[in-house]
């Protein structure tokens, strides 16, 4: 979904800054404070960090001025909630637009905005709603993680469309040709996506529940069910 560099005209590219300048200042705070508070989370956070880079730099060819690939925000998300992912997402975008000509500058608003503050927050919303439903757990990370992916591309295809409105059905319908493009790509790598994180959250259940306790990703009382079904 990065929308390449110089793609989106003005004001839209502006706009886009304004609305995630606010949202990634106050996740430093955030991760700031996580992190003078509770040290052993580091190296999880470098993790949570180094798995956005990977899914995200794998990118397949897709709408014009834009491209396809997993997010890799869920897991964070679910660890770290949405503040602290929009952090992490932002320093990989960076990243990629700088030295990998992946995104670009300008549309590094747009692409934060949908990539690592929207998909994040309403995959949290859903992983804490389903957590208190008694929805399994692993089968909660695989959806939150999948709709991370899915609510990233359509807001990156709302995106595109108010900024190029078709000139028969306007801004509907460019959104419409959008997002069934992304999803022929979207889908699949979404599932896929959020498989491979069930498997790397159980494995984080299996080394490190305790940090999971401390993050209140999970309960004690979940831990020990995960474990024992484990057994």
């Amino acid at each position: 979904m990065h929308i390449f560099e110089g793609f989106l005209p003005s004001p839209w590219w502006q706009l886009w800054f304004v609305f995630s300048i606010p949202v990634i200042l106050y996740g430093m705070y955030k991760l700031n404070k996580l992190v003078s508070e509770r040290r052993e989370v580091v190296p999880l956070l470098a993790v949570a960090g180094a798995f956005i880079f990977v899914l995200s730099s794998l990118k397949l060819p897709s709408v014009t001025g834009s491209s396809s690939h997993p997010t890799g925000t869920g897991m964070a998300a679910i660890l770290f909630g949405p503040a602290i992912t929009a952090v992490l997402g932002v320093i990989v975008l960076l990243y990629q637009a700088i030295f990998l000509a992946h995104g670009g500058i300008t549309t590094l608003g747009a692409n934060a905005a949908s990539m690592a503050i929207i998909g994040p927050f309403v995959a949290y919303i859903f992983y804490k709603a389903a957590s208190k439903s008694g929805m399994n757990f692993y089968l909660n990370v695989f959806l939150a993680t999948a709709i991370a992916d899915w609510v990233t591309y359509v807001v990156t295809s709302l995106q595109l469309a108010v900024a190029f409105p078709s000139a028969e059905g306007g801004i509907l319908a460019s959104f419409t040709a959008f997002a069934t493009i992304f999803a022929a790509t979207q889908v699949p790598l979404a599932i896929m996506e959020g498989a491979l994180t069930a498997l790397i959250m159980k494995y984080v259940v299996q080394i490190k529940s305790d940090v999971l306790v401390d993050l209140n990703v999970l309960t004690t009382s979940a831990v020990t069910k995960l474990k024992e079904a484990m057994e």
